[in-house]
């Protein structure tokens, strides 16, 4: 109720890890100058059950950071990626990765994979007096080894905000920024219907289809009066294909696998 993470609690993940459920969730005493990444670990094999605090997730560089979800390569191990800030200035957030050696800690040091740099990171925000550019909310896509990383970019308060995509060369170390290719366009964003869709998760069906959940402005302009939306997502060989988002409403055509 007091102290440290007790504020502004922000898009919380859970996540599967061995014979536990972790709950990785930012969280700060009430000045977004603290945010950082706190873990909550479950106490016996039900997502359902008790949680304990297990503390900060001690990130290379103990900088500002938000967002963070989970990497696993198997063999090559665990990684954690998130938004946070280079220094101690809210100039920019990037995307950045770090080997885990717990599930509150990291060996070794940060990886930069992205930052905006596109005119469609950098929408809404950005230059004097306003907020920073923005890339935030990566979220791991998998298919037949492939490795996406699908993450949201622009103002998340603007009708710009939208998705990007990282891959991960096959194989490579995920450690090394030359293992990762970033798309030069957007793959999800707004219609003349559908505003600022953003911050996605994705979930498979019993059949096998893939679906991405998102939020989007519930009107232009609308910034964070949000609403959840979901549809099926199609591939092109092991790459995801979202098309546009659908306007609340519509009839989705679904794929038959």
């Amino acid at each position: 109720e007091s102290g440290p993470f007790a504020k502004e609690l922000w898009a919380p993940e859970l996540h599967r890890i061995g014979n536990q459920w972790v709950v990785y969730v930012a969280a700060d005493d009430g000045d977004n100058f603290n945010h950082r990444m706190i873990a909550l670990v479950s106490d016996d094999e039900l997502p359902t059950g008790t949680f304990r605090f297990a503390g900060k997730v001690e990130l290379p560089s103990d900088a500002w950071a938000i967002d963070m979800t989970i990497l696993d390569l198997g063999p090559q191990g665990r990684f954690a990626l998130w938004s946070g800030w280079e220094g101690r200035q809210n100039v920019a957030q990037h995307i950045y990765i770090a080997k885990m050696s717990g599930l509150t800690t990291c060996a070794g040091t940060r990886v930069k994979l992205s930052s905006p740099e596109f005119p469609w990171e950098t929408a809404g925000s950005g230059g004097k007096d306003k907020l920073p550019t923005i890339n935030e909310g990566p979220q791991v896509l998998h298919k037949n080894g492939q490795v996406h990383v699908i993450y949201s970019a622009a103002g998340s308060w603007c009708d710009e905000y939208c998705l990007g995509r990282l891959t991960l060369t096959k194989g490579a170390d995920p450690m090394k920024l030359a293992s990762w290719a970033k798309h030069s366009e957007p793959v999800f964003r707004k219609t003349d219907k559908v505003f600022g869709p953003g911050h996605c998760s994705f979930v498979d069906d019993a059949k096998g289809q893939t679906w991405i959940v998102y939020h989007s402005a519930r009107s232009k302009g609308a910034g964070w009066d949000r609403q959840v939306s979901l549809q099926p997502v199609s591939w092109n060989g092991n790459t995801p294909v979202f098309g546009t988002p659908v306007a609340p409403g519509m009839p989705l055509e679904i794929p038959v696998n």
